[in-house]
């Protein structure tokens, strides 16, 4: 494989982008920096297909990305291969709207092929080539130039290893006729919509010790408001406002702006500057959060009692029987909301009543939930039998 310099010009990356718009795939990666920034800094661009690999730079001065990002979101002939992509996916989200298509996320396939459920990229390495990767230059400071030999040739390492194990991984699931397991779930990864950050349920990632609708409504808003502080600043969330101090301020608000400067976690100069002024407004203005919003509470889901509970634990020993049985990731067949829901009653909706899923662990599960399958000790051993009729 031939590895190309480090590209810096706008004329090297198109040349590049056209040789490789000629592939069949192409595995792609990415280094960046988020530490000091609401948005992911992009550092590094990395690309490979069976012949030819390169690191793009696109903070080179003049570089024009655009060739890259439309062979990354406009040409649909060309398969993009990621490991554990959900970040590299944000960063192309960001520069365009679109997410790449068609994907293929190697940690997905590799549940598939029942190596764990978040298979390293070092490991999956280490398995299909034998290889142990150097992982000296990991932390290293993407955005300092220049680079130097180490780290780009540490960083292209990820994408021709990965040029090299996708065939085999390929040759393995149509060996075991599961590619049609992936289908799904590289469409939810490929959603664009999984990759837009909406303020309004900022919230939700945040714990506080209230489920009163009307602490829940301010930390709604306290939330968005801060959501967009740190994006029309471009810095993390929590130089902003900490969580914990979010949850103070929604849980014992205070009453006017002067009250801020006794806040922890909040700067005194917030009792008369603008950020305070504004934070103060946004708490005048919250409601209680809607019936329709309220979570459900943390010691049982909605419709699920004390005896659903119970059989939701049976679902998940079924799942793990089958999941074992089938040598594959537990958490592609189900997850554990579905299984709850499953003991609750739903059966519309739910993906693994559907398809490969069903066959695997649906049907059994379906059974269990409506009283024709049971779990047995035989001989020593734990297993299924059948009741009833279909005994």
């Amino acid at each position: 494989m031939k590895i190309h310099p480090l590209i810096t010009t706008t004329e090297e990356l198109a040349a590049l982008c056209a040789r490789l718009a000629k592939s069949s795939f192409i595995t792609v990666d990415t280094e960046f920096m988020r530490e000091n920034t609401y948005w992911p800094e992009l550092c590094l661009i990395q690309i490979a297909d069976v012949h030819e690999a390169a690191a793009i730079d696109p903070l080179a001065k003049g570089l024009d990305l655009a060739p890259l990002l439309d062979l990354m979101v406009e040409n649909d002939e060309v398969l993009k291969v990621f490991h554990a992509g959900g970040q590299d996916l944000e960063i192309i989200h960001n520069l365009t709207g679109k997410t790449p298509y068609p994907l293929f996320d190697t940690q997905v396939a590799a549940m598939a092929l029942g190596m764990g459920e978040q298979i390293g990229y070092s490991n999956l390495v280490e398995s299909f080539l034998g290889v142990k990767l150097d992982k000296g230059a990991r932390f290293t400071d993407w955005s300092r130039r220049p680079l130097d030999k180490r780290q780009i040739d540490y960083a292209i390492g990820d994408v021709t290893y990965l040029a090299e194990i996708f065939p085999r991984m390929l040759d393995r699931l149509r060996k075991k006729d599961r590619g049609a397991w992936l289908d799904q779930e590289m469409d939810r990864l490929g959603d664009p919509g999984s990759y837009v950050n909406v303020p309004e349920l900022a919230w939700t990632r945040v714990k506080v010790n209230s489920r009163k609708a009307e602490v829940l409504g301010r930390l709604k808003a306290l939330a968005a408001w801060r959501e967009r502080e740190a994006q029309n600043k471009n810095i993390p969330r929590g130089r902003i406002v900490k969580d914990e101090t979010l949850a103070d301020l929604a849980s014992h608000p205070p009453r006017t702006q002067a009250d801020l400067a006794k806040v922890r976690g909040l700067s005194a100069s917030w009792a008369g500057n603008d950020i305070g002024g504004r934070l103060i407004a946004v708490l005048a203005a919250a409601g209680p959060l809607p019936d329709a919003e309220m979570p459900p509470r943390e010691d049982r889901k909605p419709g699920l009692g004390k005896d659903g509970a119970l059989v939701a634990d049976l679902l998940k020993l079924l799942l793990k029987i089958r999941a074992r049985d089938a040598d594959v990731a537990s958490k592609l067949i189900a997850r554990s909301e579905e299984l709850e829901l499953l003991a609750a009653g739903r059966r519309d909706g739910l993906s693994m009543l559907e398809g490969w899923r069903y066959e695997q662990f649906g049907r059994d599960a379906l059974d269990l939930v409506e009283g024709r399958l049971a779990f047995a000790v035989i001989d020593g051993k734990l297993k299924m039998t059948r009741t009833g009729d279909d005994a």
